[in-house]
């Protein structure tokens, strides 16, 4: 893998209500890698990936250190020079395909729309290129796909419709927000290995966000744990699930059911409580409340950022003693 295609550093996103959905996070994806960014409802995955794109809703307020793409930075960009970016160099899958599609317009308008607008070519030349990602990503009879509109198709080809849509002009980065919710286990599997057929085959970028701990594990080359706003822990995918080393990154790992572990009747884990709303001058740790391990310095200040490993990085009060008992326990 390459030099960092996207980098992001220093990101705040507050709404007018006071809510800070996004706390100073950092990231970067590197060029053919799948960086996935993990956690539950609520803790800013999607906003982030919003933000990024700069698609916020009226009314929020995005700041950053820095956001580069291909090095350029492009948080201070205007709404046309963004929108030259959008669905061109950097695309979106979002996470409810027939609220993303126009249900005014039939499929192959909505996809050689793209085409037209960023590369500049003929209607037809943009409809016969639909035609051939339509196919690409698994649909039959792609013409007569093209002629049809949004609630004409399942749920599954509707989500490989805004894929092949995304490629239609062969971008470096992809963002795919949740691009499995509420299909079934077998349309999952197979939209899955799609994204990653085309990753190797177009050596695309991915920021795939899910809370789906099964996802990250099959998709990842590296992975962020976001909580309440923050990248809680971030590193390695196999660094990442071989030494977990912050507390919520363990619940999350502690509540997937394993296979031949779990007695008939036993209750699957779960984290007690539920993700704060963080308002303006919150400090301390944000997880304090739903934490075995909290002690009363989890309340107040910053949390230290700790290194876990080579490019294992975590916050949290917890340091070398916690990380070498929980190394002790992994090894008993």
């Amino acid at each position: 893998m390459s030099a960092a295609l996207l980098e992001v550093e220093g990101l705040r996103v507050g709404f007018g209500n006071g809510t800070q959905a996004v706390r100073g996070i950092s990231l970067s994806v590197a060029r053919g890698e799948t960086h996935c960014l993990v956690g539950e409802s609520g803790c800013g995955k999607s906003v982030t990936s919003l933000a990024v794109m700069n698609l916020l809703a009226r009314g929020a307020v995005r700041t950053a250190e820095g956001i580069r793409f291909e090095g350029r930075e492009i948080a201070g960009l205007s709404e046309r020079e963004m929108g030259k970016l959008r669905g061109d160099a950097m695309a979106m899958i979002f996470q409810e395909p027939m609220t993303s599609l126009n249900p005014a317009y039939t499929v192959g308008s909505q996809m050689a729309e793209v085409y037209v607008r960023h590369r500049g070519g003929s209607k037809a030349a943009a409809l016969d290129r639909a035609a051939h990602l339509l196919g690409r990503v698994g649909i039959t009879a792609p013409g007569m796909r093209l002629a049809q509109y949004p609630h004409q198709l399942s749920g599954g080809l509707r989500q490989r419709v805004m894929i092949a849509m995304a490629l239609m002009c062969d971008p470096k980065l992809l963002i795919a927000d949740e691009p499995t919710t509420a299909l079934d286990v077998t349309v999952q599997a197979q939209i899955l290995r799609l994204l990653q057929e085309l990753q190797h085959e177009l050596g695309l970028a991915i920021l795939l966000i899910t809370h789906d701990l099964g996802i990250v594990a099959r998709m990842a080359h590296r992975v962020s744990v976001m909580y309440a706003g923050r990248v809680v822990e971030s590193g390695p995918a196999a660094e990442l699930f071989g030494r977990p080393t912050h507390p919520y990154t363990h619940g999350l790992l502690a509540c997937v059911p394993v296979p031949g572990k779990i007695a008939r009747g036993e209750p699957l884990g779960s984290i007690p409580g539920t993700v704060p709303k963080i308002g303006p001058g919150y400090s301390g740790c944000a997880f304090r409340e739903r934490c075995s391990q909290a002690m009363p310095a989890c309340g107040a200040g910053d949390v230290p950022g700790r290194e876990a490993g080579p490019e294992h990085r975590y916050e949290c009060h917890l340091g070398a003693d916690w990380t070498a008992r929980l190394a002790a326990e992994a090894a008993a």
